[in-house]
Parts: structure tokens; sequence; C-alpha cells
């Protein structure tokens, strides 16, 4: 362009009589080929440069990654095309390097299930080289300008690594930092979340069976005691806070196991370092919040002491919201004037003292997780082994709006 510029300017500028002069003389000879050759150059090199990035693109939507799993993303989801220098450090490396994905290993059937925090949350199988197949759950870390959340995804995964070592705890499998896209395996645990596990034990459903549908005031004795164990190995072992103690932050499995999950809000409060409430425990719905919570922002392990004796209340009515008759900007005030939860039915005397121990308005006088499983433990042939019924069936929107749910 700078050269048809200046051509035509000459030719058309009887002003510049030794422009055209110039232009042909052995300067011009020199120069012309140069700035040529040095377009065309340019010119290939940008060509070359957009194949390789349309190359990119393509590897990153690919549903085969060499030498590593096969995981499928849906079209909708973005790519994932970030580089891995955010786990280049040899800290990092030395400290996931044990949960790496086996090259063995195939993720089949990955299914979009729900967007999360850092990206797609998607369901498949992962079958080993041995050819077993297991259920699981993959949460991955999705395209970005700069990639803002790449670090705190890698925090992330360290602190799964980290914690996730107790059989209450929600199991980390595996993870992927060697290769994009980046992500982490968890064990799906069946029938999974407990609140709509407890849903599906109202109205007799004749097609779930027997041996799950006979749940008694005992089988919550069983469940509480297995949360309380999960939720003292975060404090005692980690110092953590869970901050979300809800039935749907757990996880139920084969035989009324349970495994504790819903660890955001304890994720974010140990990168923040200091018992102060983050954005994330400002999302915990009110009616499961200790008052300290409420009214100053605090979070400390006889919150979720608090919150635990919600969850009793929660699995001994199948999944009823708390304080139903009450909306949660009038809790706050009820609870300053000594209301609490009056004895739900099918609770026993035993159960109901350990709900009203869990809501004492001073946190020093809750018990703690171990002496919480203390109890359990010693109240447990008290309990009653009749199934628990409750004939309503639950309406969706009419819990959310019960429960201060929004979402």
């Amino acid at each position: 362009m700078l050269l048809v510029d200046m051509d035509t300017k000459c030719s058309n500028d009887t002003s510049l009589p030794t422009c055209y002069e110039e232009s042909s003389g052995p300067l011009a000879v020199i120069v012309i080929p140069a700035l040529l050759a040095l377009s065309t150059v340019l010119v290939v090199t940008l060509i070359l440069c957009s194949l390789r990035q349309n190359r990119r693109r393509r590897l990153s939507h690919s549903s085969h990654f060499t030498n590593g799993p096969t995981i499928v993303f849906l079209a909708a989801q973005q790519s994932l095309t970030l580089t891995t220098a955010s786990v280049s450090t040899s800290k990092v490396q030395q400290a996931l390097r044990p949960w790496e994905v086996p090259d063995e290993c195939v993720l089949e059937g990955v299914e979009f299930w729900q967007t999360g925090r850092y990206g797609p949350i998607c369901k498949g199988l992962l079958r080993k080289g041995d050819g077993v197949s297991s259920a699981v759950v993959i949460k991955s870390l999705r395209d970005g300008p700069d990639h803002p959340e790449a670090k705190e995804f890698v925090e992330w995964l360290l602190f799964y690594a980290t914690v996730c070592k107790h059989d209450n705890v929600v199991q980390m499998l595996y993870c992927q930092t060697r290769r994009l896209p980046m992500y982490l395996v968890l064990d799906a645990y069946s029938p999974g979340n407990l609140l709509h596990f407890l849903w599906t034990l109202r109205n007799d459903n004749s097609n779930t069976p027997e041996a799950v549908t006979n749940v008694s005031e005992r089988s919550v004795f069983l469940v509480a005691k297995q949360v309380a164990a999960g939720l003292d190995y975060l404090m005692s072992e980690h110092r953590l806070v869970h901050g979300d103690v809800a039935a749907r932050n757990i996880l139920i499995g084969p035989g009324l196991a349970v495994r504790v999950s819903g660890l955001g809000v304890a994720f974010e409060a140990r990168t923040i370092m200091h018992s102060a409430c983050g954005k994330r425990a400002t999302e915990v719905p009110l009616k499961w919040q200790a008052p300290e919570r409420i009214l100053m922002q605090l979070s400390i392990d006889r919150s979720d002491v608090w919150s635990f004796g919600i969850l009793i209340y929660e699995l001994i009515t199948l999944g009823s919201p708390p304080y139903p008759e009450l909306d949660p900007a009038s809790v706050l005030p009820k609870l300053q004037a000594s209301y609490r939860m009056k004895r739900p039915e099918n609770c026993g005397g035993p159960l109901y003292d350990l709900m009203k121990y869990c809501w004492m308005w001073s946190f020093k006088d809750r018990p703690a997780f171990s002496a919480i499983i203390k109890l359990l433990d010693s109240s447990l042939h008290l309990a009653a082994t009749k199934p628990l019924h409750i004939p309503e069936v639950v309406d969706i929107f009419e819990y959310n709006r019960k429960a201060g749910l929004f979402s």
C-alpha cells in the first residue's frame, strides 16, 4: 500500500518532478524488491499462524486425547484451550502426580449434567484397564479470557487431593493436568443426592427396593453418625469448617453409606485464610445458618453443629424444609426469642434432644462432633425401627419457597 500511494502521488503531482526519477534509480531497484519479499514473508507467516490456530481449535474440540482417557464434551460447552503453565511448578506436579488419570483408563458415555463454578460438569463411566467400569462425575475447567480461574482450579484440585481421604468424605478418583482439557474425576455415589433420595422414600414407592424403603429412625441415627464422622475429620485433621451442612450436600450410597460433599465454602475459607464468611458462604440459605453467621458473618466448627441439627430434622422428616411456617427473614428474630422447631413426628426424645443441643444459642454450649458421635452411639438402641412414612409428595417450587432457595 505504501508503494502504491507513493507511485500515485508522484504520477499525479507535477510539482514533484524528481520523484519519478528517484524511484527509477538504483535505490528503487534494491528497495522495492526487498519490500515485496518482506511483504510476501509476512503474508505467508500470517497464513501459517491462522492454519495452526485452526488446527488447535479442532484438537481442543476433539473427543479423543492421545495417550489418555476418552472424553466427550457437548458442543454447547466452550473449548478448553488452557495452557498447563499454571501447573508447571515441581511442587504442584509432585502433589498431583499420584492422582493423574492412568493412560489405560477411558471415560465413556460422558453427558453434560450441569454448569459448575469452573465449567461444565458431566456424568459418565470410567473404564479401567481391567475392564471394570464405575459411574463418575467429571468437573472441568472452562475456557476464558486469560484463563483467570486456572490458578484457582489447580488449587481446588490440590485441595481435593489433600482433603478427600476419609470414607465419609466425597472421593476424588483422578485429575487431569498434563494435557487438555483439565478436569477432576469424582466417584458418583448412587443413589446420590441425599435430599432427593429422601424425597423418593415418600409415597411408598413400589419401585424402590425393600431394603431401601425400610428407612427408620434407627437409619437416621446411622446416617447422622457418618455425617458427623466426616465433619469431625474435616475439622480435626484439616481445621476445616464445612460451612454448608445440609442434606443437599450429602451423598448417599449402597447400604445407606454416606459421604460429605459440597466443599466449596470450605475451600474458599481455606484460601482466604480467615473465619469470616466469603462469597460462597453468603449464598448458603439462611434457614441452615447458625445465629453467629447471620449476625456476625462468623463461621466456626460449632456453626456446622447448628446446621447438623437442621440436617437431622431433614432426615427424620424425609426432606421437609426447616422452619416451614416461617419466612427466611423472620427466622433470626424468632431464634433470638428462644424459638426452636417442634419435635417432628416419628422423632424420639433422644434424637430431638440432640437436635436442641445442636441449636443452643451460644456456640460454646453446643457439642463437638466427636461428642455427637458418642451420643448417637449411646442412644442408638433407643431408636425406633419402624419405617418412616410421610405420604405427601414434595412440590419442588413450594419446597424452594419455604426453604428460602431461589435457584
